[in-house]
């Protein structure tokens, strides 16, 4: 909720006035949202962290330039870091990061899958974001302004929704009640 509160804001925002008044009110939204959060939890949630720390250059060169193209890129710049730091952790640390995102939550027994299994669904959660970011990208750009801030609003969270329970469904598919796979395979 207090991620998507923003959001909905912003989509308020554009359609009673214009992208830049929707931009400031998201602007404003943004670290209001993960202060909350951050009061509700009392944990840092880094991935809505690092997207308000974006915004606010591409923000700023929007409202500047009076350009929505440069916010049309926060989104796929986004994207693109997380699947950066998704591929590059497959070699720092001994467990990539999606293992290490999904052990935090401490719900699943991971060590239920091969090393192989989550290096395999670490690259295909980095494929996964390197390819929203082209989405956005294509949307921005082949379609209206319009179009875009429902599409950033609904549809790519929509899209990640549906792949986050994609992946869930297979990760559970993989786990059994029997023996750790990581103790049979560590390659």
């Amino acid at each position: 909720m207090f991620e998507f509160a923003p959001l909905l804001l912003f989509l308020a925002a554009f359609l009673y006035k214009d992208i830049f008044f929707a931009l400031i009110v998201l602007m404003i939204a943004m670290p209001i949202g993960l202060f909350l959060k951050y009061l509700k939890t009392k944990k840092l949630d880094k991935m809505f962290f690092w997207s308000t720390v974006l915004l606010y250059p591409f923000g700023g060169l929007t409202l500047y330039f009076h350009d929505a193209e440069f916010l049309f890129w926060k989104p796929t710049v986004f994207y693109w870091v997380v699947s950066i730091v998704l591929a590059g952790s497959q070699w720092i640390g001994e467990k990539p990061l999606v293992r290490r995102l999904i052990d935090v939550a401490g719900e699943l027994p991971t060590d239920q899958l091969t090393h192989t299994q989550w290096r395999n669904l670490n690259l295909t959660w980095s494929g996964f974001f390197a390819a929203m970011g082209i989405l956005n990208l294509y949307v921005a750009y082949n379609f209206s302004l319009d179009f875009w801030v429902k599409f950033k609003v609904f549809g790519l969270l929509a899209i990640t929704i549906v792949f986050v329970f994609a992946q869930v469904f297979w990760i559970a598919s993989k786990m059994s009640h029997d023996e750790p796979a990581d103790s049979e395979e560590q390659t």
